[in-house]
């Protein structure tokens, strides 16, 4: 029986939000995790040589799933990349009312509209809205910053399609969480409307993983190698061997952007990610929301929507970006 576990809004902000019990199916999920694939991501090696095939396979057993159920989707094509607007089926909002622009994970290299559909569809069902999905070109087609580049103007096109930038949240997991951020500071840099919200789930926040080595759950996390993330930012970052602090959302200037949510399993790497970000937001004024969830793999959300520990999380996503363009509507109106 699937289990929404309730949010205290008066609790400390790290607190855990599910304290006393963890799914069957997480539980296996991680042994699965801990046993098969972070073990094969440590003997494969991460070159621009393999990133093809790799996300070859990977995308080709996604679409063996079967298509998620309640939305209608619809393709839409850009300058180098796709994105698919999914929604609520029989839904009567446009993207006037409001959207979410989701950003998929993967590495920088993985993944894309096939992997993170089922997510994508939770999203839009829960919320209500479209749910506009990128699939930003990724390593070794363009660097981080291309992808990021990508993800703007998707947002451009959002907000020429008549979509208010006071009704968009910006969400993604693990790389795409990257982009969530990196896209806002982007945005807000090239003088363009911050959206109203962001949410990382289990985002990527920081390239620099000097810090992570040195975090406990460099050796607990079940699911991530640290030197496969190495490898991908060596590839996909570094100039002349050196790494730009300012590619780092975490080392941005802060202020100015909206309201932030941030999820991350209790003993995944990029559990560091999101505690500094949390911190530095707060430093900056911008309210943020640091959730963590016990006994889950990083961006288990992402793989497996259906679990109860993620069908919990992503209602608290939801429940954000009603509020978020709910604030909108209130300050217009006022």
């Amino acid at each position: 029986m699937a289990h929404d576990w309730p949010v205290d809004t008066t609790a400390d902000p790290l607190s855990v939000q599910n304290p006393n019990r963890t799914s069957a199916a997480a539980r296996a999920l991680t042994v699965v995790a801990r046993t098969m694939i972070r073990p094969m991501g440590e003997l494969m090696p991460v070159t621009v040589g393999a990133m093809p095939a790799i996300n070859t396979v990977i995308n080709s057993l996604a679409k063996l799933r079967p298509a998620p159920g309640g939305v209608e989707r619809e393709q839409v094509r850009l300058n180098g990349f796709r994105m698919e607007i999914v929604r609520p089926a029989g839904a009567s909002k446009s993207l006037r009312d409001g959207a979410v622009l989701y950003m998929h994970g993967g590495g920088f290299f993985l993944c894309g509209l096939d992997t993170h559909r089922p997510v994508v569809a939770a999203l839009a069902r829960r919320t209500g809205l479209p749910v506009v999905s990128v699939e930003y070109r990724q390593l070794p087609a363009t660097d981080i910053a291309g992808s990021v580049t990508d993800c703007l103007t998707a947002y451009t096109w959002l907000l020429a399609h008549g979509a208010p930038a006071a009704r968009i949240v910006f969400a993604g997991d693990s790389a795409g969480g990257y982009m969530t951020f990196a896209t806002a500071l982007r945005a807000r840099d090239n003088g363009l409307p911050v959206p109203a919200g962001l949410v990382g789930l289990c985002p990527a926040l920081d390239l620099d993983c000097t810090e992570k080595r040195n975090h406990p759950n460099y050796r607990r996390d079940a699911l991530i190698p640290l030197s496969a993330l190495e490898s991908v930012v060596k590839l996909g970052a570094l100039v002349d061997g050196r790494l730009d602090p300012q590619l780092s959302p975490v080392n941005a200037r802060l202020a100015g952007l909206p309201p932030a949510l941030l999820i991350v399993a209790e003993d995944e790497v990029l559990r560091h990610d999101s505690e500094i970000m949390a911190q530095r937001l707060a430093q900056s004024g911008v309210p943020a929301t640091l959730e963590i969830w016990r006994g889950q793999v990083h961006a288990f959300m992402a793989i497996f929507p259906n679990m109860p520990e993620s069908r919990a999380a992503l209602a608290h996503v939801a429940r954000f970006v009603r509020e978020r363009i709910e604030a909108a509507e209130i300050a217009r109106t006022a």
